[in-house]
């Protein structure tokens, strides 16, 4: 069976050790450039949606998360679910309904997308032009941080041959020596995921258990800013790292002067 293992040196290592596997960064700026750019896009017209439609033509809106209820007339948000109902409200005693399908096909997306992908609750959203907008404002943060770790990645991101070393790749290598030095990668890995991911997930799983409990837009942006962040580095280590870009294993240049090994 093949495995991975690492092993350490103190020596630079052999002639033609490689950071990444052609010796350049093509394809980590290709990935992060197209992940990034995506996510830009969308957090872009999240803002410029409601700035651009009539004033006040986007009602308070109360959806369900992964569900589709807003894109025609007779939709489910259209519905009266009650005032005190976890999910959903009056629509009629909220601005009136609403049908994405009617808007123009760039508007349309932009809400169709923040519909199928976000519960919208209105006291959790912002306003535009007094127009509520596609998203949550948690939702805003992780996009928000999701873009700023493909921007970290384009600028520092290393095809490593694994995920979790293209991971690292991102942080100077004088802070991860002694990581290298006792194999404590995957520790670092799973430590750095937990510390982004956690505080949106005890925030929102408390909110969700906890009927006492309501949180602040302010801290659903910083909590939805910390998860974005590590997952935008996660998904352009995960498109970037390639082992078919080195001839073998030992020829990836790592901190500490650690060396891949296939056993």
């Amino acid at each position: 069976m093949m495995q991975e293992n690492i092993q350490g040196t103190e020596e630079s290592g052999p002639s033609g050790v490689y950071k990444n596997g052609k010796n350049d960064r093509t394809r980590e700026i290709f990935v992060s450039r197209i992940l990034g750019g995506l996510t830009m896009c969308f957090l872009a017209l999240c803002f410029i949606a409601p700035a651009f439609l009539p004033e006040n033509s986007i009602p308070e809106l109360s959806g369900r998360a992964n569900a589709i209820d807003y894109a025609f007339e007779n939709s489910w948000g259209n519905k009266n679910h009650g005032e005190n109902s976890a999910i959903g409200h009056n629509q009629s005693l909220h601005g009136g309904s609403f049908a994405w399908s009617e808007l123009s096909p760039i508007w349309a997306l932009v809400y169709a997308i923040g519909d199928l992908n976000c519960h919208q609750k209105h006291q959790r959203s912002w306003e535009v032009n007094g127009n509520q907008m596609p998203v949550c404002v948690r939702d805003i943060g992780i996009f928000a941080g999701f873009l700023v770790g493909c921007t970290i990645f384009l600028r520092r991101g290393l095809n490593r041959w694994t995920i979790r070393d293209t991971f690292l790749s991102v942080f100077p290598d004088s802070l991860l020596s002694s990581i290298y030095e006792r194999d404590l990668r995957l520790v670092a890995v799973f430590s750095i995921l937990f510390i982004g991911l956690t505080p949106m997930a005890l925030d929102g799983f408390t909110q969700l258990l906890l009927s006492s409990y309501e949180s602040t837009n302010p801290l659903r942006l910083f909590t939805g800013f910390g998860a974005g962040f590590v997952a935008g580095l996660w998904f352009c280590s995960a498109f970037s790292a390639r082992s078919g870009s080195f001839s073998s294993p030992e020829m990836v240049g790592l901190p500490a002067g650690a060396k891949l090994s296939i056993k």
